[in-house]
């Protein structure tokens, strides 16, 4: 499930956009055929749309698969995984589904029935972080079948080459920030619950030392909540709240922040399966200082390209923050950006992904 062409996509949400680039580097593997079934839709009309499409590839997959002598299916989430339980009995060949997170751990009842006959109906399963696997294997899901591959990036499509300094300026006039030797700290993503946001806001920020401003890109639910909590806020720091962005106004942010922020909280029934944005900020040599929770673990190596902090623990937040702004800022800004081209490109993972689909048809066959 794909968002619109020319949509805002840099800072709504990671699995969609993973799916893409992940469909782009599949189609450059040698000896890899790949036929897509892509939904194109907006937040607006993601309900209705995405139940057409589900109904819709129930009854035209089985015969697509026969047509064109398909050896695998790869669901790109266990939203469109959940087609494997309703058509095992007319599909012969393995299906694989990769599971971000949320998908797994949505909690309304009747999912949670339907997830964990998925995961029987599944030849395999691909999570993208370490938490998210164990939230299958909770659920039912046989150890033999699982595998994690983690999330990647595109160099060229998220390539920030951007100054730091001149990014500042451009922050600067952009939205008349006056950064005056203030540190920019810089949160990118859905405005929802498990983000954290409002918690960061009111009880870390009047513990940093710093002389620091704090940038809210994105856009959610929580949007209206968190500006309140912004407007109430007695921290004495500059906040901004700037809603979704172009994508040259999000590199620049990247670009022109000393730390990238992700303070998750844990929220019943929601998860952070892997968080991408984390790979943006690093790639403009911007490090993060992040909660220790969940698919966080999996991205970020402790004083290579990051901290993470134990959630909801503002006074470590904060003194990890002044701590990095202090002494470590530098070093951070250099090992960040090569320890995630090393790790989570693309053309990395993607080959992964091949020799373990390429397993699951081989054990299918046997």
């Amino acid at each position: 499930m794909h968002p619109p062409k020319n949509a805002l996509t840099k800072n709504i949400g990671g699995m969609q956009r993973v799916s893409m680039q992940l469909a782009e580097e599949l189609e450059k593997v040698d000896d890899v055929n790949l036929l897509q079934l892509t939904n194109e839709t907006s937040w607006r009309f993601i309900g209705l749309k995405s139940f057409w499409f589900l109904f819709k590839t129930f009854l035209t997959l089985p015969r697509l698969i026969r047509k064109h002598n398909i050896d695998i299916v790869l669901f790109s989430s266990m939203v469109t995984g959940s087609l494997a339980w309703f058509i095992r009995m007319r599909v012969n060949i393995p299906m694989v589904s990769i599971t971000h997170g949320h998908d797994v751990t949505f909690s309304p009842a009747i999912y949670q029935w339907l997830v964990k006959r998925v995961f029987g109906a599944l030849d395999g399963v691909i999570s993208v972080s370490s938490a998210t696997k164990e939230q299958c294997l909770i659920r039912g899901l046989s150890p033999d079948k699982g595998v994690v591959l983690p999330n990647g990036f595109v160099p060229g499509q998220i390539e920030n080459e951007y100054d730091k300094s001149e990014s500042r300026q451009y922050l600067n006039e952009h939205f008349n920030l006056r950064l005056n030797g203030e540190h920019l700290l810089l949160t990118v993503g859905r405005l929802i619950k498990r983000k954290g946001h409002s918690w960061f806001i009111s009880e870390v920020l009047p513990k940093i030392k710093s002389p620091v401003v704090y940038m809210i890109i994105g856009d959610g639910p929580e949007a209206t909540s968190i500006q309140s909590v912004i407007n109430q806020s007695t921290s004495g720091r500059r906040i901004l709240n700037v809603g979704r962005q172009p994508d040259e106004v999000l590199k620049r942010a990247y670009s022109a922040a000393s730390l990238f922020v992700m303070p998750n909280i844990q929220v019943q029934g929601d998860m952070e399966g892997f968080g991408v944005v984390l790979l943006e900020a690093n790639v403009a040599n911007t490090p993060a200082v992040a909660s220790d929770l969940e698919g966080i673990r999996d991205v970020i190596k402790p004083g290579v390209n990051g901290y993470r902090i134990p959630a909801m623990d503002s006074d470590a937040f904060a003194g990890k923050i002044d701590e990095i702004l202090e002494n470590e800022l530098g070093a951070l800004s250099e090992s960040c950006r090569k320890y995630v081209y090393d790790t989570f490109r693309w053309d990395v993972v993607a080959q992964r992904y091949v020799e373990y689909l390429q397993d699951v048809i081989t054990r299918n066959r046997n």
